[in-house]
C-alpha cells in the first residue's frame, strides 16, 4: 500500500455518515502509536482540574492498583471507540462506563473538559509529532466521533465543531487548572506507572521525560519542576525525527489492526470485568448482599 494511499481512501469518505469508520483509520492504522500517547496525556491532563484529581485521588485505585486502572479505561475506551459509539457493542460500552460513573458527582462542566481533551489533544498531537497533517475532513470526523461518545455519556451542552472544543478546552484549563494534593498523588503514580514498564534502571527517566511534554501551566498545577528549554528541544526533535522516519515507511498493512494487550488480562476480558473494585463490590452488594472483602488487584502477568 502506498503511504499516502489510505488518506485518499478517508477523503473519499464523508466526515458526518463515515466518521467512525474515518476514526478507527486514523487511530488504528494512520497514527496508532500517537494516538494512544495523545489520548495518554488527555486523560493525564484532566488530574490538574482539582474536583476531578480529588475524586480520582479518594477511590484509591491510582494507588492500589494503577495497571489495573490504566487497563480498564484502555479497554472501554478501545470498545466504545473500535466499534463506535453508534454501535451495539459501543453502546454496551457507553452504559457500562456511566454505571460506572453514576456512583459520583461529576459535573458536566467536568465531563465536557474531559471530553475536549478527547478531540483536541489527538489533533494537537499530530499537528505537533505526527508523520503527516490531519486533512479537515479528518478533523471533522474526531469530532463527530467524540461528539457521539459524548452524547452516549448523556453529557449536555457538547460542542459542534472542532474549533468550539478547542475553545472550551483552553478556556477550561486557563480558568480550573490548580494545585491540589490529590491530583497530584494521582498525576506521580500515572508517571511511575509508566516507568514500571521500562527496565527499572530506566523508570525515572521514562517519568521525567513525559514533564518535556507538559506546558508550564500543566506543571505548575502538578508542582513539577520546569525543565529547560534545552531539554523541551531536544524531545520535540525526538518525536519529529521519529515522524520523518514513519513518513519513510511503508503504511500499516490493513492485516495489522491495532488491539489492546491489557496486562492486567493477560486471558482476556468481559466488558463486565472492566471498573474499580468499589464498583463490583456495589453491584455484588444489590445482587447478593453485603461483601466486605478487602479489595484485590488482578495478578498481572
Amino acid at each position: 500500500m502506498k503511504r499516502f494511499a489510505r488518506l485518499e481512501r478517508i477523503l473519499a469518505m464523508d466526515p458526518d455518515r463515515d466518521c467512525e469508520s474515518i476514526y478507527r483509520l486514523l487511530a488504528e492504522y494512520e497514527f496508532p502509536w500517537d494516538v494512544t500517547k495523545s489520548l495518554e496525556m488527555a486523560l493525564f491532563r484532566t488530574y490538574a482540574v482539582p474536583s476531578i484529581g480529588r475524586l480520582l485521588d479518594r477511590t484509591g485505585e491510582f494507588a492500589r492498583c494503577p495497571q489495573k486502572r490504566y487497563d480498564d479505561t484502555v479497554l472501554i475506551l478501545f470498545e466504545i471507540l473500535h466499534n463506535g459509539p453508534s454501535s451495539a457493542k459501543g453502546k454496551a460500552a457507553l452504559e457500562w462506563l456511566n454505571r460506572i460513573h453514576g456512583r459520583f458527582r461529576i459535573s458536566d462542566d467536568d465531563y465536557r473538559y474531559t471530553l475536549s481533551t478527547f478531540v483536541v489533544m489527538p489533533v494537537r498531537w499530530i499537528e505537533a509529532y505526527g508523520w503527516r497533517r490531519l486533512h479537515p475532513v479528518e478533523v471533522r470526523a474526531v469530532t463527530n466521533v467524540m461528539r457521539g461518545m459524548g452524547e452516549g455519556m448523556r453529557i449536555s451542552e457538547i460542542p459542534e465543531t472542532y474549533e468550539e472544543f478547542a475553545r472550551l478546552f483552553d478556556d477550561y484549563e486557563r480558568d480550573n487548572f490548580g494545585r491540589d494534593p490529590g491530583g497530584t498523588r494521582v498525576a506521580q503514580a500515572t508517571l511511575e506507572l509508566f516507568g514500571s514498564w521500562y527496565p527499572k534502571a530506566l523508570a525515572g527517566a521514562v517519568s521525567d521525560a513525559a514533564h518535556l511534554l507538559m506546558e508550564p501551566h500543566l506543571l505548575t498545577a502538578f508542582g513539577f519542576p520546569e525543565p529547560s528549554a534545552r531539554a523541551r528541544r531536544l524531545a520535540g526533535l525526538a518525536l519529529k525525527l521519529r515522524a520523518g522516519i514513519v513518513r519513510m515507511g511503508p503504511a500499516r498493512p490493513d492485516s495489522r489492526p491495532v488491539a489492546p494487550d491489557p496486562l492486567t488480562y493477560p486471558d482476556g476480558y468481559a466488558l463486565s470485568d472492566l471498573g474499580p473494585e468499589s464498583f463490583h463490590r456495589h453491584l455484588a452488594r444489590q445482587s447478593a448482599g453485603p461483601d466486605d472483602a478487602e479489595p484485590r488487584c488482578p495478578a498481572a502477568r
